[in-house]
């Protein structure tokens, strides 16, 4: 289970978004440049960021990011970049919460300045535990802190977490419901089995994909209780932190009204993702870190709201995750980085645990050690 290589991202010339970028600061800034631009190389596989400095003879020198829409030409991860709708959230979680989020500064929706729409937000100094290597392995600054250290991001970043869900007003959220009829949870999986649908257009379907679907409906929560606004991407990999405490919490493209659940089962299933395969390295990882039972009872601690039907909100991380790493895996066989092997399953780096779950054994599995 070691991770491949960083697949291709982009086809675009930072040197020439850099040029255009400057070009544009000039009509909301006159006189205003954008210096020392770079492209982070830790995380982010959809949306395109940039970092950059925004010098200008009156304000001072202002650490910037752009959140650019994906490039069309690069086999883009999801079907539509929506960055009016991201730009709004930030707004309305930073209107409406304590959550750290960046705050934004202008909104481009005309494609023609840089080939696509974005928006600018200041840039928040600290560090983020790492996709590639993973924040899992030996040698990562989390791996390296001390078990106090973790302990504090862990809690941290669940009060964040309990914040949002319970400070941001879902009535105000209805620009982020999926399309479609039934409640918030029903239109959030309905959303995500037409996602898998564009994925595979043309292409080998995944029968694991199609079998978790399946035991997605057998398992179906009895009551899936009130929505909150969910952050989508709820995992420390999207947090920047000074020391051990989020300063900035980011990537909100898949936020939506849901249970709270979906959230908490993204977070407890994105880490074990991690430290499966730090497991499957021959390392040892970071097995205290977001245990999906200290998650449960400091989340419960936090709100007020006992988690429950986890098994499914698990499996359903799981399950995302999974057409997301089948998108990436076809992107990569279309750049000629990997070849498509006669089992489309083998594409998703985790298809051992999402057989698990789907059989319901994983959870036994990790209780044991196994």
């Amino acid at each position: 289970m070691a991770p491949a290589p960083r697949p291709r991202t982009t086809t675009r010339d930072p040197g020439e978004l850099a040029r255009r970028l400057t070009a544009w600061l000039g009509t909301r800034l006159p006189g205003a440049k954008a210096t020392g631009v770079t492209v982070p190389a830790s995380n982010g596989m959809s949306s395109e960021t940039l970092l950059f400095e925004l010098e200008h003879p009156g304000p001072p020198v202002r650490a910037c990011a752009l959140r650019l829409a994906a490039d069309p030409a690069a086999y883009t991860v999801f079907p539509e970049y929506d960055m009016v709708r991201q730009y709004r959230t930030l707004r309305l979680v930073a209107e409406h919460s304590d959550v750290p989020v960046p705050r934004v500064l202008w909104l481009e929706e005309d494609p023609g300045p840089l080939g696509a729409p974005f928006f600018v937000m200041e840039a928040v100094a600290g560090r983020v535990p790492p996709d590639v290597m993973p924040y899992t392995y030996e040698g990562s600054w989390l791996h390296a802190a001390s078990d106090g250290e973790r302990e504090r991001l862990e809690a941290t970043t669940l009060g964040v977490l309990a914040r949002l869900h319970d400070q941001v007003p879902v009535a105000q959220a209805g620009f982020l419901a999926p399309p479609g009829e039934g409640d918030p949870l029903r239109r959030h999986v309905s959303a995500q089995r037409a996602y898998y649908a564009w994925v595979v257009d043309g292409l080998a379907r995944s029968p694991l994909i199609e079998a978790a679907f399946e035991r997605l409906e057998r398992m179906w929560p009895r009551d899936p209780g009130d929505p909150v606004l969910n952050w989508g991407d709820a995992r420390i990999g999207n947090v920047v932190y000074d020391g051990f405490e989020p300063v900035a919490v980011l990537d909100w493209e898949m936020a939506a009204p849901a249970p709270r659940e979906v959230d908490l089962g993204w977070t407890v299933y994105l880490h074990r993702f991690f430290q499966d395969l730090a497991v499957g390295s021959g390392q040892r990882g970071l097995p205290e870190l977001l245990r999906r039972d200290r998650v449960e009872g400091r989340y419960a601690r936090l709100t007020g709201h006992t988690p429950r039907d986890m098994d499914f909100y698990t499996l359903y991380a799981a399950l995302r995750h999974a057409i997301v790493m089948l998108r990436i895996a076809y992107r990569q066989a279309y750049f000629g980085e990997v070849a498509v092997p006669a089992d489309p399953d083998a594409l998703i780096l985790h298809h051992d645990t999402l057989r698990a779950m789907v059989r319901g054994d994983y959870w036994d599995r990790v209780d044991r050690g196994d």
